[in-house]
């Protein structure tokens, strides 16, 4: 048989199957379009930028996942999908059980530090590191995203510790002060008392989101002279204007953003009465429908900025991050509707010695859902356990002050 009496073959069978069942045949064909675009644009290795050198090697040879491919979720791939569903699937972890202890601040107000009960003796606890864990926006010890990244650290054998932000965690506000982006007093505070506490202990600091700007904004502003040993940011803003505006586009973005925006009404509403001394309307700041409009009306007034813009502005970490000086791991989906891909700054770290970021295709906001079922651990654990456990072989070493050097 020829080789055109072949094809002719097989064009009259696919006609003949076609007419017989033509549905089944479109469907067969939108799965196999489906399925290469998937493979040839959804699921990539992560991106690596970071300057050759110690930090990137380390990176290289002790966290494999990064030179595999990742997996989104087949079906739920789509940014607003995977920050949703990942969200909801956290949400069925077990609460944790913490030990509270209240921190009392220079102008009276507290904050609370959560720190996890371990049930695992892992041996002398004077030297054990800390893993202290900063959460995003409106997020606080039982997030889910937090409980989804303390026991990595609990199990690696550190002492974890959960920072709630004034006014968070169930801690009643006491003065008319809560948090900001580019705040790092009371970061500092809860350092002084960790570092008081356990003084022959390292610190490794996690921000998720929000709390990876402040995170980030007290490591440029300490520079070589930070108490934290090295730290982990996942879904940050790295430019909050820009983040600002991409959350604002009408669609399921501007969903998420009023829903966040009446979780931060809803945050200071109890506390009406303590801040009509202020030059805040609150009126006007319980009204508010976007995150933008919040912070006009209440964040740049309780910490006197001259406007959103200049707050911003300041909160905005791209451009600066040659003052980091401890190795900073960083995690963004380039989907991530607060910061989309074209905000990172990634030609920045591909500059850094210190700095590494690492960009997935697809994961959303706090997403990085996996695998054709998705159950916890996702992406961004395994990449923190990797990490994480790591820095630790090093910390017993005595080498962890060497890697950069």
């Amino acid at each position: 048989m020829t080789t055109l009496s072949v094809t002719n073959s097989t064009i009259d069978y696919a006609l003949i199957l076609y007419y017989s069942n033509p549905r089944l045949i479109l469907i067969l064909s939108f799965g196999i379009v489906f399925i290469l675009y998937y493979l040839a644009d959804v699921a990539k290795q992560p991106i690596l930028a970071c300057q050759e050198g110690k930090f990137k090697k380390f990176l290289q040879e002790n966290c494999p996942i990064l030179q595999q491919r990742y997996w989104p979720t087949l079906w739920c791939f789509g940014t607003h999908a995977q920050t949703a569903l990942a969200n909801f699937l956290r949400g069925w972890l077990p609460d944790l059980p913490y030990h509270r202890e209240l921190i009392k601040l220079p102008d009276g107000g507290i904050v609370s530090l959560d720190w996890l009960e371990s049930y695992v003796n892992h041996g002398n606890s004077g030297n054990q590191p800390v893993a202290l864990f900063l959460p995003g926006l409106t997020g606080h010890s039982q997030t889910e995203y937090v409980k989804s990244l303390v026991p990595v650290a609990q199990k690696l054998g550190c002492k974890c510790v959960v920072f709630n932000n004034r006014g968070r965690g169930g801690v009643a506000l006491l003065t008319p002060k809560t948090y900001c982006a580019v705040n790092t007093g009371d970061l500092r505070e809860v350092l002084k008392y960790i570092q008081k506490k356990y003084p022959n202990s390292a610190i490794f600091g996690t921000g998720i989101s929000l709390g990876g700007i402040i995170l980030g904004q007290y490591l440029v502003e300490s520079g070589d002279k930070a108490v934290i040993s090295a730290a982990m940011l996942i879904s940050v803003p790295w430019d909050v204007h820009a983040g600002a505006a991409s959350i604002e586009i009408p669609g399921l973005n501007l969903m998420l953003n009023k829903h966040l925006a009446r979780s931060l009404c809803n945050m200071v509403r109890p506390y009406k009465e303590k801040f009509e001394k202020t030059d805040v309307n609150m009126e006007s700041v319980l009204q508010s429908r976007t995150i933008r409009e919040f912070d006009d009306r209440f964040t740049t007034k309780i910490f006197g900025f001259n406007s959103v813009d200049e707050y911003y502005q300041l909160s905005s970490l791209r451009g600066r991050l040659h003052g980091i000086k401890r190795p900073v791991l960083c995690v963004n989906a380039a989907d991530d509707m607060f910061a989309p891909f074209y905000t990172l700054p990634h030609q920045e770290a591909s500059q850094s010695s210190h700095v590494a970021m690492v960009i997935t295709s697809r994961g959303g906001h706090i997403g990085f859902m996996e695998g054709f079922l998705p159950i916890a651990p996702f992406f961004s654990e395994r990449l923190y356990e990797q990490y994480l456990r790591s820095l630790l072989k090093l910390y017993k070493e005595g080498k962890i002050k060497n890697l950069l050097c």
